[in-house]
């Protein structure tokens, strides 16, 4: 199992636009063969921070979330021309 949080923050300007490119790209992503789960929020007591929950079966299909169309057109083009900053955390499950 692959887990990582990614953490964005964007303009308030750009807020409406990001939650439907979010959309997108999470309705697609969880199409995925592989994609266990893809979760994206907004942090309760700052809007312009969004926090995406990613978890995959493998760093293989992890990988091919990077080269699918939705995730080129919505985080490619989309999320990370609009961004501020960005953060990732990789994650290891406590079992």
């Amino acid at each position: 199992m692959v887990s990582f949080i990614v953490r964005m923050r964007f303009a308030p300007e750009d807020r409406e636009s990001v939650s439907e490119m979010l959309r997108e790209l999470a309705l697609a992503s969880r199409k995925e063969p592989g994609c266990v789960s893809y979760v994206p929020h907004t942090v309760e007591d700052d809007p312009n921070v969004v926090v995406i929950y990613e978890q995959y079966s493998d760093r293989a299909a992890a990988e091919l979330h990077r080269t699918t169309p939705h995730f080129k057109k919505f985080a490619v083009a989309g999320l990370y021309q609009l961004l501020r900053e960005r953060e990732l955390e990789n994650l290891t499950a406590v079992v």
